[in-house]
């Protein structure tokens, strides 16, 4: 699902969302994905304009979210929670949904943490730092 080129990367969620709405059967990937737009219902309408989706903008200078970013980030967590990969993540998950009281505003949480550890990642041209980033979900549940 890695590539450059943005409209590929945007693709598979209107497809998957489109699928998923007409009631299509969905492989397990897709199915992930569908729960994550579903998850989010301030991105249906987007999802309903594929030209738009495809070819949009969301500068995070200007104050607004990415919300294929925001919708990647949120499959990346659920994938490695599932798998529990850095270790202990899924233990970390199950916490902060007991404290949050919703695994959607537990994800919501990490993402911060997610996010943090992949700009570290990205600015050192290194693979990202899996103890610095338990470490500030373990900081997340200090709170």
């Amino acid at each position: 699902m890695y590539s450059s080129d943005r409209r590929k990367m945007r693709q598979p969620f209107i497809d998957t969302w489109t699928k998923g709405k007409k009631g299509e059967t969905l492989t397990p990937i897709e199915q992930m994905l569908f729960d994550v737009i579903r998850d989010h219902p301030e991105y249906h309408s987007i999802l309903d304009q594929p030209e738009f989706a495809l070819e949009a903008d969301w500068p995070p200078e200007m104050g607004v979210s990415n919300p294929f970013l925001h919708m990647s980030m949120h499959l990346s967590l659920r994938e490695m929670v599932q798998t529990d990969r850095p270790p202990g993540i899924r233990q970390v998950f199950g916490e902060l949904q007991l404290k949050q009281g919703d695994p959607l505003d537990a994800e919501h949480e990490m993402i911060d943490c997610l996010g943090e550890a992949l700009w570290q990642a990205q600015q050192n041209g290194q693979p990202p730092d899996e103890s610095s980033l338990m470490d500030c979900l373990r900081d997340k549940l200090k709170r």
